[in-house]
């Protein structure tokens, strides 16, 4: 995720890497090539080669009133995209913040009552990392070797998803500390509600990430934005001339990009640039659940 001083206005909008141009800018160039080609066949500005090559082509202008209803109706589905997208990444931002107060509670629990609680700390550490490779459907769990004895993780390793594994060793390690008598009954059920929390958000995010947006609303937004700048030109080139490409490029830079921007989103626990700081939670978490367990 890219921080930003937000009140910095200028170097907000002149920044570069992060924004949605580099996705769009092919598209809004083929827009804009068009246009610039359509002004020149419509106003005649070679009228010596259009003679010479014997070019009697017509453009056709689109009545404005038609392109306007059609615009009303493109920005419901664009508002609806982007308000679909922020709702997904905001609702994964809000497990995770989950999955880090939890994580927190379950190793201070553990700690106070039946310490030490190293090794409970190592297991949470190792559950969201294992979590996070997960929603980025990368299989190297290498990194969860540093929290986990040997044994443990080959165990890991060999399961098809490897945070469910790690959540019944957490729970296998209050289960032991309650038969062997280091806490009571209602200290464990505490516990256990904390893992099973946990869980649930685990599979929130899950949800998120395999579930995209509908592909018949993807289909129909791309169509109708497509649509929508592309036959912009033959309205703009009767009323404005040759600021037709200019205002068809932006016009196009505005709709792709908020398109863009949502696509970017809309699964909020991958690598792209403003996507979640995954790595960042991780390891506060298995930095702040070490901490717990110190004297």
């Amino acid at each position: 995720m890219i921080t930003y001083d937000r009140h910095n206005w200028f170097r907000l909008i002149l920044r570069y890497k992060g924004t949605v141009l580099p996705r769009v800018l092919g598209r809004v160039a083929s827009v804009a090539i068009l246009s610039l080609f359509l002004t020149v066949l419509k106003l005649d500005v070679f009228p010596v080669v259009e003679e010479r090559l014997k070019w009697d082509i017509v453009i056709p202008s689109l009545d404005p009133i038609g392109h306007t209803v059609l615009g009303v109706a493109l920005s419901m589905l664009i508002v609806f995209r982007t308000t679909s997208s922020n709702s997904r990444y905001w609702e994964g931002r809000g497990h995770w913040g989950m999955l880090v107060n939890q994580s927190r509670s379950l190793v201070r629990i553990g700690q106070v009552w039946a310490g030490p609680a190293d090794d409970l700390a190592r297991l949470v550490a190792a559950y969201v990392l294992s979590i996070k490779q997960g929603l980025r459907d990368d299989l190297n769990l290498e990194e969860l070797a540093h929290y986990l004895p040997g044994s443990l993780f080959e165990r890991v390793r060999s399961v098809g998803n490897p945070p469910t594994r790690l959540a019944r060793a957490m729970e296998e390690w209050v289960h032991e500390k309650q038969i062997t008598g280091k806490i009571d009954t209602r200290t464990a059920q505490l516990m256990t509600n904390c893992i099973t929390i946990m869980v649930d958000q685990q599979g929130a995010c899950e949800k998120i990430h395999k579930t995209p947006l509908p592909f018949i609303y993807a289909s129909l937004i791309k169509l109708s934005i497509t649509l929508y700048v592309f036959s912009l030109p033959f309205v703009l080139i009767e009323k404005v001339g040759f600021a037709a490409p200019a205002i068809a490029a932006l016009v196009a830079l505005g709709m792709l990009g908020i398109e863009e921007a949502g696509v970017e989103i809309e699964d909020p626990f991958g690598l792209e640039p403003n996507d979640l700081p995954l790595e960042q939670i991780c390891a506060t978490i298995a930095r702040d659940t070490a901490q717990l367990t110190r004297n």
